[in-house]
């Protein structure tokens, strides 16, 4: 990823953050990305031999999205414009695809990438105001996202561009991008340190979560207190851990890795393993989710996966949710972990779930049946006297208090049967208990 200089921009490096001073001009200085980017991949292939076409980058931040755009644009010798959709309007967007038609105007061979940063800020009308002009070839379009472009862009965009996947670097990667900084002469760190602790540089790639571009900036961070503090040349692990002490880990609330996560804690829950669930539910919490919402979901969790299986679960999740409102961060958030692991072990059962969609479903799809006669009230004299009520049995006055035989469906529903307990936890003697009342 954020690697080597950058030979698009030749502006005065002593403004420049170290994280843009350090892109990679080609494919061989860029970092990551070898699932897209090695040897005979088709990607690399297509670039390599300056095959141009119009494509979605989507994947974390700082895992070079920017970057690979401006590669690909420097390799296949065209024009490079680049936009923010977070700055970006219509008119910009007009301005952009005039510059494209000027440099395209007289020469036949001249072509342009378009790169649209953050390309899910626009709406529908302004990812539309694209499509014509890359039809007809004034454009090669290339959008960045962090977000699933499947939700946030039009089908028409996405058909008209090919979607890859960025994944987040790894610690080996991110380790690779420090070593080049500390190390590079002309545009990095050379001049100002000498050196790097190895115990610092893996601090430091655990705390960049897979973001480049957040790492190189912890590092220059590092190198001003290194300036500032004790007159010395090496990075040392003290000064990338005061460096790095607040930094949270990326969750993105209400984004794609915010339902990933979610995901992951409800399906753990779901599959029985109370380590992976204890181990996302600390993800979110160490990346800033808040409590009450994962409070929420278990509670769900309760109802949906563990039911009448065992329904102390959904007692504990509700008790789990009043002590954290009682005593807070930190100590409440083990009373919340206390009831996700309980759930991990208890047995499943997801009748009731399933129960209440069928019910509902029926309850939509057939309207507003009437209430049989014997089930009505009869607070009055005259419902009584046209039959509200008449005819209904009282169960608690039937042996086992049980009326066996009575009718509570309406007529059109009579057969219909929703709640199928599970063989599994207390869920069993229910299932058990109803079918022993229904051979009556």
């Amino acid at each position: 990823m954020l690697t080597s200089p950058d030979l698009f921009d030749q502006a005065d490096d002593s403004y420049r953050p170290l994280a843009d001073r350090m892109r990679p001009t080609s494919l061989n200085a860029f970092v990551g990305q070898t699932h897209l980017l090695s040897k005979d991949k088709p990607l690399r292939v297509a670039i390599e031999h300056g095959k141009l076409h119009s494509m979605i980058f989507w994947g974390p931040p700082g895992t070079g999205k920017t970057t690979l755009a401006r590669i690909i644009s420097h390799t296949s010798d065209a024009q490079f414009i680049p936009i923010s959709a977070v700055l970006s309007g219509v008119k910009e967007i007009r301005q952009s695809i005039e510059q494209a038609k000027a440099f395209k105007q007289g020469r036949n061979t001249a072509r342009t990438v378009l790169f649209v940063d953050e390309v899910h800020r626009f709406n529908k009308s302004q990812q539309d105001a694209f499509l014509p002009h890359i039809e007809d070839g004034t454009i090669y379009f290339i959008g960045a996202t962090t977000e699933n472009p499947s939700f946030e862009l039009n089908n028409a965009l996405l058909s008209r561009a090919r979607t890859y996947v960025l994944k987040r670097l790894t610690h080996e990667d991110i380790q690779k991008c420090i070593n080049q900084a500390v190390e590079n002469n002309e545009f990095g760190l050379n001049e100002k340190v000498d050196g790097i602790e190895q115990e610092a540089k893996e601090i430091l790639a655990i705390s960049a979560d897979g973001d480049a571009r957040r790492a190189l900036n912890f590092l220059e961070i590092a190198v001003d207190l290194l300036d500032e503090k004790e007159n010395r040349k090496i990075i040392t692990k003290q000064i990338i851990q005061e460096v790095t002490s607040q930094t949270m880990r990326r969750f993105d609330k209400q984004g794609e890795y915010f339902y990933d996560q979610i995901s992951a804690l409800h399906k753990s829950v779901r599959g029985s393993d109370p380590d992976a669930a204890l181990y996302w539910f600390c993800r979110m919490i160490d990346g800033g989710c808040d409590p009450h919402y994962i409070s929420r979901r278990v509670v769900r969790m309760a109802s949906e996966d563990i039911g009448n299986a065992d329904p102390r679960g959904l007692q504990i999740t509700l008790d789990a949710w009043n002590t954290y409102d009682r005593l807070g961060s930190p100590e409440g958030e083990l009373a919340i972990a206390h009831a996700i692991v309980y759930l991990s072990c208890v047995p499943k059962s997801n009748a009731v779930y399933t129960a209440y969609k069928a019910a509902m479903n029926d309850a939509k799809e057939f309207g507003t049946l009437d209430v049989p006669m014997h089930l009505r009230n009869a607070p009055t004299r005259l419902m009584k006297e046209i039959g509200h009520g008449e005819g209904y049995r009282y169960a608690h006055d039937e042996e086992n208090a049980y009326a066996a035989g009575e009718v509570y469906l309406p007529e059109e529903l009579q057969d219909h049967k929703y709640y199928s307990p599970v063989d599994r936890g207390l869920e069993a003697k229910i299932k058990q208990h109803l079918n022993k009342l229904r051979s009556k």
